[in-house]
């Protein structure tokens, strides 16, 4: 990527050379250009007198590695992005261990006075609006507002909340189907409201193993206010008479799929996982709102699928992958899951996956495994069931 601040060599996270996607896009690119010449009306900021400098929501590191001289603050809800930044930061010879870049997560607490604000538009327009209101307290009149998205990411309802929680917003013209967002912050307070997020909801009696729990949904988890198809649909199907297992809620969202199996099981020993910190907290606060024990027999853990856990240690893995790395669809991520499931549990263990029927998984399943069962399907969704071999299956001739 090469920019007024300099030319770098930038991928994304876990590093794949298959992979032919970018980890930088003309939005990045238009808002780095900004900050160097000005665009229209607004002219370039002075970055090195600027004073703190946040950058929420930087895909893969490519904002935050550009400014790194001028110690920027990254906010993230992605481990994957945060941990993709720190490796470009690595490759460019910056290194956090430097102190010259704090990363942070959309849990910590943010800077107390944000003098910069950029702000990389996620696809949710759910974890925007939570981040807007985390980040108004600690901005000012002075703060320089400058959003960026590509044209397709940035709606009427995207500027709508700049305007209505920080003050006047307006955008830029389209370059290269990029687009800037000028907000002037100090104007919105009397508007501005509470923010509504974290929600909570009841499940109905259609929702399988899940009736009747409560829901506890931080912005930016996928379907945030309401129970979406694809889980309810592997509510009816996965199994709760666990008989103690390790069982793990891969990309657990917020956490009801493994909530149902510890509610069903009280001997179950569950594993949340997710590569987003709203989506771990969100299955925090589902947990204890259903589960009372003296001992909580669960983990919560950030990170990279199941990367983190030992080989051979978990009886049993429920997945609702994802296939869209933000607005590209892709399989990689599911592909990545399953791979590292397989690794991950006992000989006879068994991997549970629901997905969209298009996807056509089954066919990995049976490459990775050996053997993939139709457990139920509908229209539009299946659940799939692997098990993983006693011995290592021979490896296929070349």
């Amino acid at each position: 990527m090469t920019t007024p601040f300099g030319s770098y060599e930038l991928t994304r996270f876990p590093e794949d050379p298959r992979d032919r996607l970018r980890a930088w896009d003309a939005a990045d690119e238009y808002l780095l250009r900004h900050l160097d010449s000005g665009t229209g009306e607004h002219g370039p900021v002075d970055l090195a007198g600027a004073g703190q400098i946040t950058i929420l929501g930087d895909r893969w590191g490519a904002l935050t590695t550009a400014l790194a001289a001028y110690r920027p603050t990254q906010i993230t809800d992605s481990y994957l992005s945060r941990a993709g930044t720190a490796a470009n930061l690595d490759r460019a010879g910056i290194g956090t261990a430097k102190s010259t870049v704090r990363l942070l997560t959309t849990q910590d607490p943010p800077p107390e006075r944000i003098d910069v604000l950029l702000v990389r538009v996620p696809k949710s327009l759910a974890l925007l609006e939570d981040q807007l209101y985390r980040l108004a307290p600690h901005v000012h009149a002075g703060t320089v507002v400058v959003g960026t998205g590509m044209v397709k990411e940035i709606h009427t309802s995207t500027l709508n909340l700049f305007e209505r929680i920080l003050g006047p917003t307006r955008t830029s013209l389209a370059e290269k189907k990029a687009r800037l967002i000028f907000c002037t912050p100090g104007a919105a307070t009397a508007t501005r409201g509470e923010d509504p997020w974290p929600v909570t909801y009841k499940l109905d009696q259609d929702a399988g193993s899940g009736a009747g729990l409560t829901a506890v949904n931080h912005a930016g988890i996928f379907c945030a206010d309401r129970l979406d198809v694809g889980t309810r649909f592997f509510l009816q199907s996965i199994p709760t008479n666990t008989d103690g297992a390790w069982v793990v809620d891969l990309g657990c969202g917020n956490g009801i799929v493994g909530t149902a199996v510890a509610v069903a099981d009280p001997r179950a020993e569950i594993v949340f996982t997710d590569e987003s910190y709203q989506a771990v907290a969100s299955a925090k606060a589902t947990f204890r709102a259903n589960v009372h024990r003296e001992r909580e027999r669960a983990d919560f853990l950030v990170g990279d699928g199941v990367a983190m856990l030992d080989p051979g240690s978990i009886d049993l893995i429920l997945c609702n992958p994802p296939f869209h790395s933000h607005q590209a669809t892709t399989d990689a991520t599911a592909l990545r899951m399953f791979a590292q499931s397989r690794k991950v549990l006992r000989p006879r263990g068994e991997l549970w996956v629901v997905a969209n029927r298009h996807m056509g998984y089954h066919t990995h399943l049976r490459r990775l495994f050996g053997n993939s069962e139709v457990v139920a399907s509908e229209p539009k969704f299946v659940v799939l069931r692997a098990v993983k071999e006693d011995r290592p299956r021979p490896a296929r001739p070349m």
